[in-house]
């Protein structure tokens, strides 16, 4: 039987198959500052969780850590089973959008094909084998019309649809997305959003993806982690984005208000964030974790 496409897979997975990324008791110091500490966090194949929060509470850093670049201070962080390390085929990785330099001697698939063997990027034989792989990636994010042209010369989003398929290149069970929508226009972040969820749901790849904006994805976040100045709440965005939630965890008074189905979040130390939530999201709220 066909999978329900209504049905995020991390609603079926999790009781057939390990997490996929496990941190037990993690913190994460830098001398005497501590980003994050007694994070327990499971993150099941096919599953999307969105990390909110202000700027500086190491949202980008819990993406290093799970690259292998940090060593958490305490606690331990596995994928798949094993601790992580640096240069891990499971991991596929969207940096946030920029720009190539247009006088860059490289077109739109030859980024596709550093996903596949960066390593050996240089002159020499590429495989009919690699060609084909190439080709099936552009076509998965619909970018076979600008394959050929100079990367340097494409716009956010045709950048970003590349960067998609080059973290796919090698059938990653995990995808780890550092802020991808910045600097796109309204359109282009729906666009990369809706094609993260499609491969996703394709793959049972889990998505892990820090971001200021929000709207575009949370038709698709199965979990929120919101991080405030160390400490965190997990939970499903309805459980997560409520006064009573984030006034607990800022420490502080914080209001979360609907303008015109959007959620605002302002007060105390919090950032001002744009969030849309759907009404029957809001309507099954259940207030602080």
């Amino acid at each position: 039987m066909a999978p329900d496409p209504d049905v995020s897979p991390q609603q079926t997975a999790g009781a057939e198959h390990p997490p996929v990324i496990r941190l037990r008791d993690a913190e994460l110091r830098f001398g005497e500052r501590v980003l994050w500490h007694d994070l327990d966090l499971d993150v099941s194949p096919g599953e999307f969780v969105a990390v909110l929060g202000p700027n500086g509470t190491g949202k980008t850093s819990l993406l290093k850590v799970l690259l292998g670049q940090h060593a958490l201070s305490t606690g331990s962080a596995e994928v798949n089973g094993r601790h992580v390390h640096a240069g891990n085929s499971a991991i596929g990785y969207i940096p946030q959008q920029r720009g190539i330099d247009p006088h860059t001697p490289m077109r739109g698939r030859d980024l596709v094909r550093m996903g596949i063997d960066g390593h050996r990027w240089g002159p020499g034989r590429f495989l009919k084998r690699r060609r084909q792989q190439v080709d099936e990636l552009l076509e998965s994010v619909g970018a076979c019309d600008y394959a050929d042209a100079p990367a340097g010369t494409l716009s956010g989003g045709e950048l970003q649809r590349l960067r998609v398929a080059q973290a796919l290149a090698n059938d990653p069970s995990v995808l780890l997305c550092d802020e991808p929508l910045l600097s796109l226009d309204i359109h282009h972040q729906k666009v990369v959003a809706s094609l993260l969820h499609e491969q996703r749901l394709k793959r049972n790849t889990a998505v892990v993806f820090v971001t200021h904006e929000i709207n575009p994805i949370l038709p698709y976040v199965d979990r929120v982690l919101y991080i405030v100045g160390g400490h965190f709440l997990v939970g499903t965005p309805a459980e997560v984005m409520t006064t009573k939630s984030l006034t607990r965890l800022y420490g502080s008074p914080v209001e979360v208000v609907r303008v015109g189905g959007r959620l605002i979040v302002v007060g105390g130390e919090a950032e001002c964030v744009d969030h849309h939530i759907h009404e029957d999201e809001m309507s099954t709220e259940r207030g602080a974790i």
